[in-house]
């Protein structure tokens, strides 16, 4: 480190122990080689480890403001006859940057990275980072671990694929092709977890998670309430008139359904069973009128009619309602 601790820190002179570890933490969140590949960034770190180091000291931080050691720990040339000293192995003020045995320096690691475990260590922190040993000399990391991101992408299905369940592929940002499975029933909105298949994780860290969010196309022929499958079933006149079996679509494949005599426009059917997860598929019956009216049609109505006239709308108020 060269020049002013204080200023490697961003910090007055006045700055309190807190606020010196508040701004190296601050730094060491933007400028740690494993957070910021950029050189400068790794100089600057270097720095304010230094800095830190020197000025978390008391002692320390008294003798180098009165001038008894430099930036470096080191005595001021006017007190050359103790260097040898300084240099020492045994000497307290001593240069290093790892905090093995450094209680406050792991704990601002532990702060930053995760839950301080025995002996200094850094165990699995809720923010991702397990595993942080320290640095050695010069600021170096030895162990640093960090979980990846997790991955969030909205994924369409058909509607049939979500009500019958299947499995799609799709390709993950890294270019790599994953078959996903859909789960029977999965609904619009609801969220598919892949473990470990987000963004790479320092060191031991594992992969963080993708999540796929489902969004369910509309069906042209089926809507779905809760487990419920609707249909509206067209059928003929004559289907209408005399009643049998009509192919009628259901999300597992077409199936009879028994149209009584006499059928209506808006009557309903039930199927049962033929839902989602044991639910039914309810048919709502619709009477189709043939494209074209020929003339054997309309000869045989206007016979029916003079015998078998009737009115749909008897009982309803023709004038205005009050």
């Amino acid at each position: 480190m060269a020049g002013d601790p204080y200023a490697a820190l961003g910090v007055k002179k006045t700055a309190t122990e807190a606020e010196l570890k508040a701004a190296y933490r601050k730094i060491a969140k933007v400028d740690h080689p494993d957070l910021n590949p950029d050189p400068a960034a790794a100089e600057r770190f270097k720095a304010a480890a230094a800095a830190y180091d020197l000025l978390k000291d008391p002692e320390q931080r008294r003798r180098f403001d009165a001038g008894e050691i430099d930036e470096q720990g080191q005595e001021r040339p006017q007190r050359r006859y103790y260097r040898d000293h300084a240099e020492a192995a045994d000497n307290p003020y001593a240069r290093s940057y790892g905090f093995e045995n450094d209680a406050d320096m792991g704990d601002v690691f532990s702060d930053l990275f995760g839950r301080r475990g025995a002996g200094g260590r850094a165990g699995t922190g809720g923010g991702g980072f397990e595993g942080f040993e320290g640095f050695g000399p010069g600021g170096q990391q030895r162990d640093f671990h960090m979980r990846g991101q997790d991955h969030r992408f909205t994924l369409e299905v058909d509607f049939l694929t979500a009500a019958r369940g299947g499995k799609t592929r799709i390709t993950l940002p890294d270019g790599s092709d994953l078959e996903v499975t859909i789960p029977k029933g999965a609904q619009d909105g609801q969220t598919i977890r892949l473990k470990e298949k987000g963004g790479a994780g320092l060191g031991k860290g594992g992969s963080g998670d993708a999540y796929l969010t489902l969004t369910v196309a509309p069906d042209p022929l089926f809507r779905r309430e809760g487990d419920d499958i609707f249909l509206t079933l067209p059928i003929t006149l004559a289907e209408a008139v005399l009643g049998g079996k009509v192919a009628t679509p259901t999300i597992d494949g077409p199936v009879n359904l028994t149209s009584p005599k006499g059928a209506t426009t808006g009557q309903k059917l039930r199927l049962r069973g033929r839902g989602i997860k044991g639910g039914d598929q309810q048919v709502e019956l619709k009477i189709v009128m043939p494209p074209k009216v020929d003339p054997e049609l309309e000869t045989f109505m206007e016979s029916w009619r003079k015998s078998h006239d009737y009115d749909p709308r008897a009982g309803m108020n023709s004038g205005s309602r009050s």
